[in-house]
């Protein structure tokens, strides 16, 4: 059916029916706003494996959303779910200290820089609430340091700036706090302070002009949120060195990042150790799991009852045991699941990034390859979020509606995830595709 798609288009019908019954109790019809989508409607699904998911209409689908990014293997592998039933057969939740859990925690200590001790959570917002509660109390310092663009979670005390207009965001040199959203009091971001990121000099600043009073500082280590843009060559060394000069926490904020770019994330990928970091999405393949990891000095804290951190749900029996069969897999065979990744992945990019040179749109590919960014854009460098607000949004909507009416699932807003379970013959089929849905955008 996939095959076909390109020829005469895919059509909807149920999924549009559900989609107009679920806003008769779900509000918005979701349970996310990254699911709100508007072209067509919020699409319904019944199944999915590796690299297809299929809707309620029975439309197969080559899937680069991976569920926002967590199916690094891709969906329903048999080894995954197979950990995860042996794991509730024997029980789904004991609020209390298993066996397994110690195991993934050691697991991740060896395979993560800064993994000197690890808590585990059910998602990557509650754990960097727990970062930054950790950075304040151990520096002793109120105030926090973000970019623009960097997505951190939904609490209150990050949501700020997360994809401003130009004109909220005001001058580059002195970025407003802009709340994402209704319902954010300005009050809650009141010791954050945002700053453009890719910018060494805007940090320096920043920590020059509020002298004893920064604790942290937290970044993804690539931009992933907003256009998949890399650090520049010694910006995040150059951060590890301000703060320490500083004495403030350095924080990765590795949900994205963690696992998918390397089993150590990006700080072993690039070299740059954090003080503490949040790993998620790609760890469980799909089930809700989150760690903090840190050093020593940042988490003893929690062991000394100084700081809380708690949950009911934390290192829940499922999670830990998809955690465990991620890696398992990852690992096996000297890490060939991960090596064909990158090979699928690069060979993608780099298709897409020929098809650009040879097409008369402004197609632009940004990023590593296990996740990267496509869009319509004219420049020839962006290096910060605010370059990303040239990009065309309008168009782009109308191209991943394209690709879905050829059998392709992409997420909105640009960000491609791949798998271990996608092929050659998905990269063909994906430019194929690609090429026909750019050509009708003419």
């Amino acid at each position: 059916m996939a095959g076909m798609a390109h020829e005469r288009g895919l059509s909807y019908p149920q999924s549009e029916r559900w989609s107009e019954r679920a806003r008769r109790s779900l509000a918005g019809g979701v349970s996310s706003q990254f699911r709100m989508s508007k072209d067509p409607h919020p699409m319904f699904y019944e199944r999915a494996v590796g690299a297809r998911i299929w809707d309620v209409d029975g439309n197969e689908l080559i899937d680069y959303t991976l569920s926002q990014g967590p199916l690094i293997l891709g969906h329903s592998h048999p080894d995954v779910l197979a950990a995860v039933k042996e794991a509730i057969d024997r029980g789904q939740l004991y609020a209390g200290q298993f066996e397994e859990e110690v195991v993934l925690a050691e697991a991740l200590q060896r395979l993560i820089p800064s993994a000197e001790r690890l808590r585990f959570g059910s998602s990557g917002s509650e754990a960097v609430h727990a970062a930054l509660r950790l950075a304040r109390y151990v520096s002793g310092k109120p105030k926090i340091i973000k970019f623009e663009g960097h997505y951190h979670g939904w609490l209150d005390n990050v949501s700020f700036s997360v994809n401003p207009s130009l004109d909220a965001a005001g001058e580059r040199e002195a970025p407003r706090r802009v709340p994402w959203g209704g319902g954010v009091p300005q009050e809650a971001g009141r010791d954050l302070i945002v700053l453009p990121w890719n910018d060494l000099g805007a940090v320096e600043a920043a920590f020059a002009a509020h002298p004893g009073e920064i604790g942290a500082l937290i970044t993804e280590p690539i931009m992933c949120n907003q256009g998949c843009i890399a650090p520049r060559p010694g910006f995040l060394e150059c951060l590890r060195a301000a703060c320490d000069r500083y004495e403030a926490a350095l924080i990765f904020d590795e949900i994205i990042t963690g696992i998918r770019l390397d089993l150590g994330g990006a700080q072993r990928y690039y070299g740059v150790t954090p003080d503490l970091s949040i790993f998620g999405k790609a760890l469980a393949s799909g089930f809700p799991l989150s760690a903090l990891v840190g050093r020593e000095r940042f988490m003893a804290p929690l062991e000394r009852n100084e700081v809380y951190h708690a949950g009911t749900l934390n290192a829940n029996n499922a999670s830990v045991a998809a955690a465990l069969a991620t890696l398992r897999v990852l690992e096996a065979d000297d890490g060939a699941a991960q090596r064909r990744l990158w090979a699928t992945s690069r060979e993608l990019c780099e298709q897409l990034r020929a098809l650009a040179e040879s097409h008369p749109l402004p197609l632009r590919v940004s990023g590593p390859g296990p996740m990267f960014h496509l869009g319509f854009h004219e420049r020839g460098d962006v290096t910060e979020y605010r370059h990303t607000l040239e990009y065309d949004g309008a168009r782009y909507q109308r191209f991943c509606a394209l690709m879905l009416e050829r059998g392709v699932r992409l997420i909105g807003r640009g960000l491609w995830y791949v798998s271990a379970a996608h092929g050659m013959d998905d990269v063909a089929m994906t430019i194929e595709r690609t090429r026909d849905a750019l050509d009708q955008l003419l």
